[in-house]
C-alpha cells in the first residue's frame, strides 16, 4: 500500500539546519493499524506529512497504490490527497460555522458526488461513529471527543485507501482517547482503511498492530504484534 525509500528531510532556520529524517524507509500494507511513534523532534510528524503529500522530502521516493507521489507536481498533489487520503488531527481542524453534517459531507462536496449520495452517505458515516441525531450542532456544541468523532467521519466518508492521523488522541482525556482509539480499530477492520498515527502516547502506541519507533529522524525499532 506505501513504501518510503529513503526519505531525507532537512529543514533550515536561518543559519541553524535540523535534520528531521535521515534515511527512513518502510513498507506498510493495506490494513494495517500502525502508530509512528517517538519524543518531539523525532520526526513522526515530518514523515507523515510527506507520506500525505502536505510536505516534501529533500530525497528519497514514496509510493502509494503503485504511484510514486514525489514525482506528481504540486497541483497533482493536492488532487492525490484529496481523493485517496483521509487525514485526522489533533485539533480536530473543523469548521466552526458548519454543523457536524456540514463538516462530513464537504469532502464529498470537494470531489464531485451528487447532493442525494452526500447526504446518505453522511448521515450513515455520521451514525457509524455514534452521532446520530448531532449532524445540525456546530463544533461549539461537541465535547472534545465528538469533535474527533466528526472528524474521523470526515476522513472516513470518502472511502479512501489510507488514513493519516497526527497525535489523535493529544487533545483528549485518556477515557474518551480510549474510545476514540476502540473507534479507530473498529472502523480499521470494518473499512479494511489502513490508519498510520504519529504519537508519544504510550495507550496509542499499545493499540497498535504495528509499532515504529523514530528517534533523531532514523527508524530506531519496527514491531509487529
Amino acid at each position: 500500500m506505501i513504501a518510503v525509500k529513503n526519505l531525507h528531510k532537512t529543514y533550515t532556520a536561518g543559519d541553524t539546519k535540523v535534520k528531521a529524517l535521515r534515511g527512513v524507509s518502510l513498507d506498510i500494507q493495506e490494513g494495517e493499524f500502525m502508530s509512528i511513534a517517538g519524543p518531539s523532534g523525532s520526526g513522526k510528524t515530518t514523515l507523515l506529512n510527506i507520506v500525505g503529500c502536505i510536505d516534501g522530502a529533500d530525497e528519497g521516493e514514496v509510493i502509494i497504490a503503485g504511484e510514486s507521489v514525489m514525482t506528481l507536481d504540486r497541483n497533482e498533489q493536492a488532487a492525490f490527497r484529496r481523493d485517496n487520503l483521509g487525514f485526522i488531527f489533533q485539533s480536530f481542524n473543523l469548521i466552526p460555522v458548519l454543523t457536524a453534517f456540514e463538516n462530513v459531507a464537504l469532502s464529498l462536496n470537494l470531489i464531485g458526488v451528487n447532493d442525494k449520495e452526500t447526504e446518505e452517505r453522511t448521515m450513515a458515516i455520521l451514525k457509524e461513529v455514534g452521532l446520530e441525531g448531532m449532524e445540525d450542532r456546530r463544533p461549539s456544541r461537541l465535547s472534545g471527543g465528538q469533535q474527533q468523532r466528526v472528524a474521523i467521519a470526515r476522513a472516513l466518508v470518502k472511502d479512501p485507501k489510507i488514513i493519516l492521523a497526527d497525535e489523535p488522541t493529544a487533545n483528549l482525556d485518556s477515557h474518551t482517547g480510549q474510545e476514540v482509539l476502540d473507534l479507530m480499530k473498529e472502523m480499521n477492520e470494518k473499512h479494511n482503511s489502513t490508519f498510520v498515527f504519529s504519537t508519544h502516547d504510550s495507550m496509542v502506541m499499545g493499540f497498535a498492530n504495528r509499532l515504529v519507533r523514530l528517534h533523531d529522524g532514523k527508524i530506531q525499532s519496527d514491531e509487529r504484534r
